[in-house]
C-alpha cells in the first residue's frame, strides 16, 4: 500500500519532491506525487479561509470515487483552512473516505513576518502531511510532543515535532499494515 499526494497548482513551487520523500521516510511507505485536478471550493469570504470539510467532500466525490482510488490520498493546498469551531487547521483527515488535506498557508515564515525558508516550509509540510496520512492509515493522536502524530495547535508545537513516529506509533502502524 502506498499513498497518493496531490498538489494544488498554486502550491509553493519546488517543495513537492522533498516533501514526498520525507513523508515516505517518516511512514516507510511509497508515495506517488501528482498535480491535483481538483477545483478548490468551500471559500468563506467572512473568514477569508476555505472549509477543509468541503474540500474533502470534493476530493472524495470528484477524484477518489471517479478514478476508484484505493490508496490514501493527501491534497496539499496553499489556502488557509478551517473547520467549524476552530480558528484554523493545519490539516484534516477523513479516514472513512481515505482522504486528507493539508494547507501550507501557515507553514510559510512570511505568514508570521519571519524570513523566508524553504527548509522550514518543507519540514512543516512533510510533518503535517505524514500526520494526516497517519490518520488515514489508522493512527490516532499521540501524547509524545516529538512524535509526528502529536496534534499541534501552534506553529511552535509543529516545529517541535520530529520527522518520525514514536516507538508506540511505529509499532501500531506496522501492526495495521501486517508488517510486524
Amino acid at each position: 500500500m502506498g499513498v497518493k499526494v496531490l498538489w494544488d497548482q498554486q502550491s509553493p513551487p519546488g517543495i513537492q519532491l522533498p516533501v514526498c520523500r520525507n513523508i515516505a521516510m517518516i511512514l516507510d511507505i511509497p508515495v506517488d506525487l501528482a498535480e491535483s485536478p481538483i477545483l478548490i471550493d468551500g471559500y468563506d469570504r467572512g473568514r477569508n479561509q476555505h472549509d477543509a470539510r468541503t474540500i474533502l467532500d470534493r476530493l472524495q466525490n470528484t477524484f477518489i470515487r471517479r478514478y476508484e482510488i484505493r490508496d490514501p490520498v493527501l491534497l496539499v493546498v496553499p489556502r488557509d483552512l478551517y473547520v467549524n469551531g476552530c480558528d484554523f487547521v493545519f490539516g484534516l483527515a477523513r479516514p472513512s473516505g481515505g482522504a486528507a488535506v493539508v494547507s501550507t498557508a501557515r507553514f510559510e515564515n512570511a505568514y508570521y513576518g519571519r524570513m523566508e525558508s524553504d527548509d522550514d516550509l518543507i519540514d512543516r509540510t512533510a510533518k503535517e502531511g505524514a500526520h494526516e496520512i497517519g490518520h488515514l492509515l489508522g493512527l490516532d493522536h499521540c501524547e509524545s510532543v516529538e512524535c509526528v502524530m502529536f496534534r499541534p495547535s501552534t506553529l511552535a508545537e509543529l516545529d517541535r515535532k520530529k520527522k518520525m513516529l514514536c516507538p508506540a506509533c511505529r509499532q501500531a502502524l506496522l501492526q495495521r499494515q501486517g508488517r510486524e
